[in-house]
Protein backbone atom coordinates (compact mmCIF):
# COMPACT_ATOMS: atom_id res chain seq x y z
CA UNK A 1 0.00 0.00 0.00
CA UNK A 2 1.06 3.55 -0.59
CA UNK A 3 2.85 4.99 2.23
CA UNK A 4 0.59 7.93 2.01
CA UNK A 5 -2.81 6.44 3.12
CA UNK A 6 -4.21 7.66 6.36
CA UNK A 7 -4.53 5.47 8.64
CA UNK A 8 -7.88 5.09 10.58
CA UNK A 9 -6.51 7.02 13.72
CA UNK A 10 -5.50 9.91 11.30
CA UNK A 11 -8.34 9.49 9.48
CA UNK A 12 -10.62 10.11 12.69
CA UNK A 13 -8.58 13.02 13.35
CA UNK A 14 -8.72 14.74 10.17
CA UNK A 15 -12.65 14.45 10.41
CA UNK A 16 -12.34 15.48 14.22
CA UNK A 17 -14.57 12.65 15.34
CA UNK A 18 -13.65 10.52 18.81
CA UNK A 19 -13.02 6.45 17.92
CA UNK A 20 -16.46 6.28 20.41
CA UNK A 21 -18.74 8.85 18.55
CA UNK A 22 -17.42 8.55 14.68
CA UNK A 23 -19.92 7.13 12.37
CA UNK A 24 -19.58 3.37 11.80
CA UNK A 25 -19.81 3.78 8.53
CA UNK A 26 -16.07 3.66 8.42
CA UNK A 27 -15.75 -0.09 8.06
CA UNK A 28 -17.62 -0.22 4.95
CA UNK A 29 -15.43 -2.72 2.67
CA UNK A 30 -15.69 -6.04 1.04
CA UNK A 31 -18.80 -7.73 1.37
CA UNK A 32 -18.39 -11.83 2.85
CA UNK A 33 -21.36 -12.86 0.91
CA UNK A 34 -19.86 -11.81 -2.23
CA UNK A 35 -19.32 -15.23 -4.27
CA UNK A 36 -19.63 -16.74 -7.63
CA UNK A 37 -22.26 -14.56 -9.74
CA UNK A 38 -25.74 -16.85 -9.15
CA UNK A 39 -26.88 -18.52 -12.49
CA UNK A 40 -24.18 -16.67 -14.89
CA UNK A 41 -23.37 -17.85 -17.86
CA UNK A 42 -19.53 -16.83 -18.77
CA UNK A 43 -19.50 -14.53 -22.22
CA UNK A 44 -17.30 -12.26 -24.13
CA UNK A 45 -17.85 -9.10 -22.43
CA UNK A 46 -18.36 -6.19 -24.74
CA UNK A 47 -15.81 -3.09 -25.02
CA UNK A 48 -18.25 -0.94 -27.07
CA UNK A 49 -21.81 -1.66 -26.38
CA UNK A 50 -22.18 0.23 -22.71
CA UNK A 51 -25.62 2.18 -22.47
CA UNK A 52 -25.18 5.90 -21.46
CA UNK A 53 -27.65 8.38 -20.07
CA UNK A 54 -27.29 12.15 -20.46
CA UNK A 55 -27.49 14.23 -17.27
CA UNK A 56 -29.99 17.11 -18.43
CA UNK A 57 -28.74 19.13 -15.53
CA UNK A 58 -25.41 19.21 -17.37
CA UNK A 59 -24.97 17.06 -20.55
CA UNK A 60 -22.98 14.42 -19.09
CA UNK A 61 -23.11 11.12 -20.81
CA UNK A 62 -22.76 8.65 -17.99
CA UNK A 63 -22.48 5.03 -18.45
CA UNK A 64 -25.93 3.09 -16.71
CA UNK A 65 -23.18 1.13 -14.73
CA UNK A 66 -21.92 3.09 -11.92
CA UNK A 67 -19.03 1.56 -9.78
CA UNK A 68 -19.73 2.19 -5.72
CA UNK A 69 -16.70 2.17 -3.99
CA UNK A 70 -17.60 0.73 -0.53
CA UNK A 71 -17.00 -2.69 -1.00
CA UNK A 72 -13.61 -2.44 -2.47
CA UNK A 73 -11.37 -5.74 -2.53
CA UNK A 74 -9.24 -6.11 0.57
CA UNK A 75 -5.63 -8.57 1.73
CA UNK A 76 -7.39 -10.09 5.10
CA UNK A 77 -5.10 -9.51 8.05
CA UNK A 78 -8.57 -10.15 10.47
CA UNK A 79 -7.87 -10.99 14.14
CA UNK A 80 -10.80 -12.28 15.98
CA UNK A 81 -11.47 -8.70 18.14
CA UNK A 82 -11.05 -6.48 15.18
CA UNK A 83 -10.77 -6.51 11.27
CA UNK A 84 -7.34 -4.60 10.07
CA UNK A 85 -7.84 -5.53 6.48
CA UNK A 86 -5.97 -3.62 4.05
CA UNK A 87 -7.12 -2.49 0.83
CA UNK A 88 -5.78 -4.58 -2.00
CA UNK A 89 -5.17 -1.89 -4.30
CA UNK A 90 -3.36 -3.49 -7.04
CA UNK A 91 -6.87 -5.29 -7.63
CA UNK A 92 -8.51 -1.84 -6.84
CA UNK A 93 -6.64 -0.44 -10.20
CA UNK A 94 -7.31 -3.58 -11.92
CA UNK A 95 -11.03 -3.63 -12.10
CA UNK A 96 -11.00 0.13 -12.38
CA UNK A 97 -9.03 -0.17 -15.89
CA UNK A 98 -11.22 -2.99 -16.82
CA UNK A 99 -13.85 -1.13 -15.59
CA UNK A 100 -12.83 2.16 -17.63
CA UNK A 101 -11.79 0.09 -20.92
CA UNK A 102 -15.50 -1.56 -21.00
CA UNK A 103 -17.38 1.73 -20.82
CA UNK A 104 -17.87 2.63 -17.00
CA UNK A 105 -17.33 5.87 -16.22
CA UNK A 106 -18.58 6.81 -12.88
CA UNK A 107 -17.39 6.05 -9.35
CA UNK A 108 -19.06 6.49 -6.26
CA UNK A 109 -17.16 6.82 -3.01
CA UNK A 110 -17.12 8.37 0.16
CA UNK A 111 -15.07 9.40 3.46
CA UNK A 112 -16.96 7.18 5.06
CA UNK A 113 -15.99 4.16 3.43
CA UNK A 114 -13.41 1.02 3.93
CA UNK A 115 -12.64 2.41 6.92
CA UNK A 116 -12.21 6.03 5.37
CA UNK A 117 -9.72 4.30 3.00
CA UNK A 118 -11.62 4.11 -0.53
CA UNK A 119 -11.32 7.53 -1.30
CA UNK A 120 -7.60 7.18 -1.13
CA UNK A 121 -7.47 3.91 -3.06
CA UNK A 122 -9.53 5.35 -5.86
CA UNK A 123 -7.84 8.22 -6.22
CA UNK A 124 -4.74 6.31 -6.92
CA UNK A 125 -6.11 4.10 -9.14
CA UNK A 126 -8.44 6.58 -10.99
CA UNK A 127 -5.35 9.93 -11.26
CA UNK A 128 -3.81 6.97 -13.48
CA UNK A 129 -6.24 8.11 -16.30
CA UNK A 130 -6.92 11.11 -18.26
CA UNK A 131 -9.43 13.39 -15.62
CA UNK A 132 -11.91 13.14 -18.67
CA UNK A 133 -12.52 9.84 -18.79
CA UNK A 134 -14.39 9.66 -15.65
CA UNK A 135 -16.92 11.23 -13.29
CA UNK A 136 -15.99 10.87 -9.88
CA UNK A 137 -18.94 11.36 -7.15
CA UNK A 138 -18.18 11.47 -2.97
CA UNK A 139 -20.24 12.69 -0.44
CA UNK A 140 -20.18 15.00 3.29
CA UNK A 141 -20.61 11.88 5.26
CA UNK A 142 -20.50 14.22 8.28
CA UNK A 143 -22.99 11.74 10.24
CA UNK A 144 -21.47 12.54 13.76
CA UNK A 145 -22.16 15.32 15.42
CA UNK A 146 -18.62 15.68 16.06
CA UNK A 147 -18.10 16.77 12.23
CA UNK A 148 -21.23 18.91 12.62
CA UNK A 149 -19.48 21.94 12.59
CA UNK A 150 -19.24 24.17 9.74
CA UNK A 151 -15.30 23.78 10.36
CA UNK A 152 -15.13 19.87 10.82
CA UNK A 153 -17.78 19.48 7.52
CA UNK A 154 -15.69 21.78 5.25
CA UNK A 155 -12.42 20.43 6.68
CA UNK A 156 -14.09 16.75 5.70
CA UNK A 157 -14.22 18.60 2.25
CA UNK A 158 -11.43 19.63 1.30
CA UNK A 159 -10.34 16.41 2.61
CA UNK A 160 -11.61 14.13 -0.39
CA UNK A 161 -10.25 16.61 -3.08
CA UNK A 162 -6.77 15.52 -1.49
CA UNK A 163 -7.71 11.99 -1.39
CA UNK A 164 -9.34 11.41 -4.58
CA UNK A 165 -6.08 13.80 -6.20
CA UNK A 166 -8.38 16.02 -7.68
CA UNK A 167 -9.37 19.95 -8.06
CA UNK A 168 -12.77 19.27 -8.88
CA UNK A 169 -15.81 16.88 -7.97
CA UNK A 170 -17.98 15.93 -10.56
CA UNK A 171 -20.93 14.53 -8.07
CA UNK A 172 -21.02 15.60 -4.37
CA UNK A 173 -23.81 14.79 -2.25
CA UNK A 174 -25.13 14.94 1.02
CA UNK A 175 -24.58 12.01 2.71
CA UNK A 176 -27.38 10.10 3.83
CA UNK A 177 -30.55 12.50 4.11
CA UNK A 178 -33.19 11.26 6.50
CA UNK A 179 -30.60 9.32 8.73
CA UNK A 180 -31.37 11.20 12.33
CA UNK A 181 -34.53 13.01 10.65
CA UNK A 182 -34.80 17.04 10.47
CA UNK A 183 -33.10 17.73 13.16
CA UNK A 184 -29.81 16.19 11.45
CA UNK A 185 -30.55 17.45 8.51
CA UNK A 186 -30.60 21.25 10.04
CA UNK A 187 -27.16 20.39 12.20
CA UNK A 188 -25.28 18.93 9.51
CA UNK A 189 -25.97 21.12 6.40
CA UNK A 190 -28.51 24.20 7.37
CA UNK A 191 -28.30 25.57 10.46
CA UNK A 192 -24.31 25.48 10.15
CA UNK A 193 -24.30 27.19 6.54
CA UNK A 194 -22.91 23.49 4.82
CA UNK A 195 -25.65 23.55 2.36
CA UNK A 196 -24.36 27.30 1.39
CA UNK A 197 -21.29 27.09 1.11
CA UNK A 198 -21.54 23.89 -1.49
CA UNK A 199 -23.83 25.99 -3.36
CA UNK A 200 -21.18 28.86 -3.48
CA UNK A 201 -18.73 25.53 -4.44
CA UNK A 202 -21.30 25.00 -7.31
CA UNK A 203 -20.74 28.31 -8.84
CA UNK A 204 -16.99 28.10 -8.79
CA UNK A 205 -16.81 24.98 -10.73
CA UNK A 206 -15.28 23.23 -7.84
CA UNK A 207 -18.62 21.00 -7.85
CA UNK A 208 -20.15 20.09 -10.81
CA UNK A 209 -23.41 18.32 -10.00
CA UNK A 210 -24.71 18.60 -6.16
CA UNK A 211 -27.04 16.29 -5.11
CA UNK A 212 -27.68 14.13 -1.94
CA UNK A 213 -28.44 10.56 -0.82
CA UNK A 214 -31.55 10.00 0.99
CA UNK A 215 -32.17 7.24 3.75
CA UNK A 216 -35.02 7.02 6.08
CA UNK A 217 -37.41 10.10 7.18
CA UNK A 218 -39.37 10.70 4.11
CA UNK A 219 -39.59 14.62 6.11
CA UNK A 220 -36.00 15.20 5.22
CA UNK A 221 -36.30 14.12 1.36
CA UNK A 222 -40.10 16.53 0.76
CA UNK A 223 -38.16 18.86 2.52
CA UNK A 224 -35.17 18.69 0.12
CA UNK A 225 -37.73 18.38 -3.20
CA UNK A 226 -39.45 21.14 -1.68
CA UNK A 227 -36.42 23.96 -1.98
CA UNK A 228 -35.64 22.64 -5.53
CA UNK A 229 -36.60 25.93 -7.61
CA UNK A 230 -33.71 27.68 -5.21
CA UNK A 231 -30.91 24.88 -4.78
CA UNK A 232 -31.67 23.70 -7.85
CA UNK A 233 -30.71 19.62 -7.30
CA UNK A 234 -28.68 18.34 -10.01
CA UNK A 235 -29.65 14.75 -9.01
CA UNK A 236 -30.51 12.59 -5.94
CA UNK A 237 -29.50 9.31 -5.16
CA UNK A 238 -32.11 6.90 -3.46
CA UNK A 239 -33.06 3.11 -2.96
CA UNK A 240 -34.40 1.45 -5.86
CA UNK A 241 -35.11 -2.33 -6.59
CA UNK A 242 -37.87 -4.52 -7.43
CA UNK A 243 -38.93 -5.34 -4.09
CA UNK A 244 -38.71 -1.58 -2.79
CA UNK A 245 -40.57 -0.64 -5.59
CA UNK A 246 -43.87 -1.45 -3.78
CA UNK A 247 -43.17 -3.01 -1.10
CA UNK A 248 -40.69 -0.75 1.08
CA UNK A 249 -42.32 -0.79 4.09
CA UNK A 250 -43.36 -4.23 4.48
CA UNK A 251 -39.62 -5.46 3.93
CA UNK A 252 -38.96 -2.23 6.56
CA UNK A 253 -41.21 0.38 8.35
CA UNK A 254 -38.59 3.25 8.41
CA UNK A 255 -38.01 3.19 4.49
CA UNK A 256 -40.35 4.69 1.79
CA UNK A 257 -41.29 2.88 -1.83
CA UNK A 258 -39.04 3.80 -4.43
CA UNK A 259 -41.87 3.87 -6.66
CA UNK A 260 -42.54 7.33 -4.44
CA UNK A 261 -39.22 8.69 -4.59
CA UNK A 262 -38.98 8.21 -8.21
CA UNK A 263 -41.84 9.78 -9.23
CA UNK A 264 -41.28 12.51 -7.06
CA UNK A 265 -38.07 13.30 -8.81
CA UNK A 266 -39.20 12.57 -12.27
CA UNK A 267 -41.60 15.38 -11.48
CA UNK A 268 -38.86 17.51 -11.17
CA UNK A 269 -37.10 16.20 -14.13
CA UNK A 270 -34.47 15.53 -11.37
CA UNK A 271 -31.83 11.95 -12.47
CA UNK A 272 -31.82 9.59 -10.74
CA UNK A 273 -28.76 7.81 -9.09
CA UNK A 274 -29.82 4.12 -8.22
CA UNK A 275 -28.47 2.43 -5.09
CA UNK A 276 -29.74 -0.82 -3.83
CA UNK A 277 -30.33 -2.36 -6.70
CA UNK A 278 -29.52 -6.37 -5.36
CA UNK A 279 -31.13 -5.00 -1.87
CA UNK A 280 -28.02 -5.41 -0.43
CA UNK A 281 -27.19 -9.17 -2.33
CA UNK A 282 -30.36 -10.47 -0.92
CA UNK A 283 -31.50 -10.17 -4.84
CA UNK A 284 -28.87 -12.75 -6.16
CA UNK A 285 -28.83 -14.92 -3.16
CA UNK A 286 -32.44 -15.52 -3.50
CA UNK A 287 -33.98 -19.12 -2.50
CA UNK A 288 -33.69 -21.74 -4.80
CA UNK A 289 -36.80 -21.79 -6.17
CA UNK A 290 -37.29 -18.61 -7.02
CA UNK A 291 -33.86 -19.05 -8.76
CA UNK A 292 -36.03 -21.68 -11.25
CA UNK A 293 -39.09 -19.01 -11.81
CA UNK A 294 -35.80 -17.00 -13.23
CA UNK A 295 -33.88 -18.86 -15.16
CA UNK A 296 -36.98 -20.87 -16.43
CA UNK A 297 -37.95 -17.41 -18.11
CA UNK A 298 -34.17 -16.48 -19.12
CA UNK A 299 -31.85 -19.26 -19.37
CA UNK A 300 -28.94 -17.64 -19.87
CA UNK A 301 -29.04 -14.77 -17.51
CA UNK A 302 -27.91 -14.63 -14.26
CA UNK A 303 -30.35 -13.85 -11.09
CA UNK A 304 -28.45 -10.80 -10.24
CA UNK A 305 -29.48 -9.52 -14.35
CA UNK A 306 -33.09 -9.45 -13.57
CA UNK A 307 -32.44 -6.56 -10.47
CA UNK A 308 -30.28 -4.61 -12.65
CA UNK A 309 -32.31 -4.36 -15.40
CA UNK A 310 -35.29 -3.53 -13.20
CA UNK A 311 -33.45 -0.44 -11.48
CA UNK A 312 -31.73 0.55 -15.06
CA UNK A 313 -35.51 0.42 -17.06
CA UNK A 314 -37.00 3.43 -15.35
CA UNK A 315 -35.67 6.56 -18.40
CA UNK A 316 -34.56 9.23 -15.07
CA UNK A 317 -32.42 6.62 -13.78
CA UNK A 318 -28.75 8.17 -14.70
CA UNK A 319 -26.73 5.46 -13.45
CA UNK A 320 -27.20 2.36 -10.65
CA UNK A 321 -24.35 1.54 -8.65
CA UNK A 322 -22.74 -1.80 -7.98
CA UNK A 323 -20.52 -2.55 -5.38
CA UNK A 324 -18.16 -5.27 -7.12
CA UNK A 325 -15.47 -6.54 -5.56
CA UNK A 326 -14.81 -9.55 -7.80
CA UNK A 327 -14.44 -9.32 -11.23
CA UNK A 328 -16.85 -11.96 -12.26
CA UNK A 329 -19.53 -9.36 -10.87
CA UNK A 330 -18.00 -6.67 -12.73
CA UNK A 331 -18.45 -8.56 -15.91
CA UNK A 332 -22.08 -10.20 -15.42
CA UNK A 333 -23.00 -6.32 -14.97
CA UNK A 334 -21.30 -5.02 -17.94
CA UNK A 335 -23.25 -7.84 -20.08
CA UNK A 336 -26.69 -6.63 -18.67
CA UNK A 337 -25.78 -3.13 -19.28
CA UNK A 338 -23.72 -3.55 -22.76
CA UNK A 339 -26.51 -3.02 -23.62
CA UNK A 340 -29.42 -2.48 -21.11
CA UNK A 341 -32.57 -4.75 -22.77
CA UNK A 342 -35.32 -2.95 -20.93
CA UNK A 343 -38.07 -4.56 -19.18
CA UNK A 344 -41.16 -4.68 -20.95
CA UNK A 345 -44.58 -4.68 -19.19
CA UNK A 346 -44.55 -8.51 -18.73
CA UNK A 347 -41.08 -8.60 -17.38
CA UNK A 348 -42.45 -5.82 -14.69
CA UNK A 349 -45.68 -7.90 -13.44
CA UNK A 350 -43.46 -11.14 -13.13
CA UNK A 351 -40.85 -9.05 -11.04
CA UNK A 352 -43.73 -8.28 -9.13
CA UNK A 353 -45.16 -11.76 -8.65
CA UNK A 354 -41.25 -12.50 -7.85
CA UNK A 355 -41.17 -9.76 -4.85
CA UNK A 356 -44.21 -10.84 -3.19
CA UNK A 357 -42.44 -14.50 -2.90
CA UNK A 358 -39.48 -12.91 -1.76
CA UNK A 359 -41.24 -11.22 0.83
CA UNK A 360 -42.87 -14.81 2.55
CA UNK A 361 -39.25 -14.98 3.25
CA UNK A 362 -38.51 -13.07 6.98
CA UNK A 363 -35.22 -12.08 6.13
CA UNK A 364 -33.77 -8.96 8.39
CA UNK A 365 -33.28 -6.42 6.19
CA UNK A 366 -29.49 -5.68 6.22
CA UNK A 367 -28.18 -3.99 3.45
CA UNK A 368 -24.50 -5.28 4.02
CA UNK A 369 -23.50 -1.80 4.52
CA UNK A 370 -21.45 -1.98 7.25
CA UNK A 371 -22.46 1.02 9.03
CA UNK A 372 -23.14 -0.83 12.24
CA UNK A 373 -19.47 -1.32 12.17
CA UNK A 374 -17.01 -1.46 13.86
CA UNK A 375 -18.17 -2.83 17.25
CA UNK A 376 -16.74 -1.98 20.34
CA UNK A 377 -16.77 -5.52 21.36
CA UNK A 378 -15.55 -7.15 18.69
CA UNK A 379 -19.14 -8.65 16.53
CA UNK A 380 -19.25 -9.54 12.75
CA UNK A 381 -22.66 -7.76 13.21
CA UNK A 382 -22.73 -8.29 8.94
CA UNK A 383 -21.45 -11.52 8.81
CA UNK A 384 -23.89 -12.81 11.54
CA UNK A 385 -27.41 -11.56 9.54
CA UNK A 386 -26.33 -12.51 6.21
CA UNK A 387 -25.83 -16.24 7.32
CA UNK A 388 -28.92 -16.18 9.20
CA UNK A 389 -30.52 -14.84 5.90
CA UNK A 390 -28.60 -17.04 3.86
CA UNK A 391 -30.31 -19.94 5.99
CA UNK A 392 -33.74 -18.52 6.05
CA UNK A 393 -33.43 -18.34 2.24
CA UNK A 394 -32.13 -21.89 2.05
CA UNK A 395 -34.84 -23.77 4.46
CA UNK A 396 -32.12 -24.10 7.01
CA UNK A 397 -34.23 -22.02 10.05
CA UNK A 398 -36.04 -25.12 11.48
CA UNK A 399 -39.28 -23.90 13.73
CA UNK A 400 -39.27 -26.95 15.90
CA UNK A 401 -37.46 -30.16 16.00
CA UNK A 402 -40.54 -31.87 14.30
CA UNK A 403 -39.37 -30.52 11.04
CA UNK A 404 -38.73 -33.39 8.11
CA UNK A 405 -35.41 -31.72 7.41
CA UNK A 406 -34.49 -30.68 10.91
CA UNK A 407 -31.04 -32.22 11.35
CA UNK A 408 -29.92 -31.50 7.80
CA UNK A 409 -30.92 -27.74 8.82
CA UNK A 410 -29.09 -27.77 12.24
CA UNK A 411 -26.44 -28.75 11.09
CA UNK A 412 -26.20 -26.73 7.84
CA UNK A 413 -27.30 -23.19 10.03
CA UNK A 414 -24.11 -24.47 13.15
CA UNK A 415 -21.35 -25.36 10.88
CA UNK A 416 -22.26 -22.14 8.27
CA UNK A 417 -22.14 -19.95 11.63
CA UNK A 418 -18.41 -21.24 12.92
CA UNK A 419 -17.70 -20.77 9.33
CA UNK A 420 -19.25 -17.19 8.27
CA UNK A 421 -18.38 -15.86 11.93
CA UNK A 422 -15.06 -16.44 14.43
CA UNK A 423 -16.65 -17.52 17.65
CA UNK A 424 -15.40 -14.20 19.53
CA UNK A 425 -17.11 -12.28 16.86
CA UNK A 426 -20.41 -14.32 17.37
CA UNK A 427 -23.71 -12.63 18.66
CA UNK A 428 -23.66 -14.49 22.22
CA UNK A 429 -21.03 -11.47 22.61
CA UNK A 430 -23.38 -8.75 22.61
CA UNK A 431 -24.13 -6.30 25.51
CA UNK A 432 -26.83 -4.60 24.05
CA UNK A 433 -24.62 -1.10 24.05
CA UNK A 434 -27.06 -0.17 21.22
CA UNK A 435 -23.95 1.91 19.75
CA UNK A 436 -24.78 0.32 16.25
CA UNK A 437 -28.56 1.37 16.31
CA UNK A 438 -28.60 4.95 15.64
CA UNK A 439 -25.68 4.05 12.50
CA UNK A 440 -27.82 1.54 10.63
CA UNK A 441 -30.20 2.81 7.56
CA UNK A 442 -32.19 0.83 7.60
CA UNK A 443 -33.58 1.07 11.27
CA UNK A 444 -32.63 -2.19 12.37
CA UNK A 445 -32.76 -2.86 15.78
CA UNK A 446 -29.49 -4.58 15.75
CA UNK A 447 -28.71 -5.90 19.65
CA UNK A 448 -32.48 -7.44 19.32
CA UNK A 449 -31.78 -9.38 16.01
CA UNK A 450 -28.32 -10.83 17.66
CA UNK A 451 -29.85 -11.38 20.61
CA UNK A 452 -32.80 -13.16 18.88
CA UNK A 453 -30.02 -15.17 16.86
CA UNK A 454 -28.38 -15.96 19.37
CA UNK A 455 -30.74 -17.78 21.63
CA UNK A 456 -31.62 -19.79 18.36
CA UNK A 457 -28.40 -20.64 17.79
CA UNK A 458 -28.41 -21.91 21.81
CA UNK A 459 -31.75 -24.15 20.90
CA UNK A 460 -30.27 -25.81 18.24
CA UNK A 461 -27.11 -26.66 20.12
CA UNK A 462 -28.74 -27.60 23.12
CA UNK A 463 -31.50 -29.90 20.34
CA UNK A 464 -34.77 -27.64 22.71
CA UNK A 465 -35.96 -25.88 19.62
Amino acid sequence: MNKKEINRRKFLKILGASAATTTAALYGCKSENNTAVAGSTPGEVPTDQMTYRINPKTGDKVSLLGYGCMRLPTISHSSARDSNDDIDQEMVNKLTDYALAHGVNYFDTSPAYCKGRSEHAMGIALSRHPRNSYFIATKLSNFSPDTWSRKASIAMYHNSFKELQVDYIDYLLLHGIGMGGMEALKGRYLDNGVLDFLIEERKAGRIRNLGFSYHGDIKAFDYLLSRHEEIKWDFVQIQLNYVDWKHAKEVNSRNTDAEYLYGELNKRNIPAVIMEPLLGGRLSNVPTHIVGRLKQRRPTDSVASWAFRFAGSPEKVLTVLSGMTYMEHLQDNLRTYSPLLPLNDDDKAFLEETAQLMLKYPTVPCNDCKYCMPCPYGIDIPSILIHYNKCVNEGNVPKNSQEENYRKARQAFLVGYDRSVPRLRQANHCIGCNQCVHHCPQNINIPKQLQRIDQFVEHLKQGTL
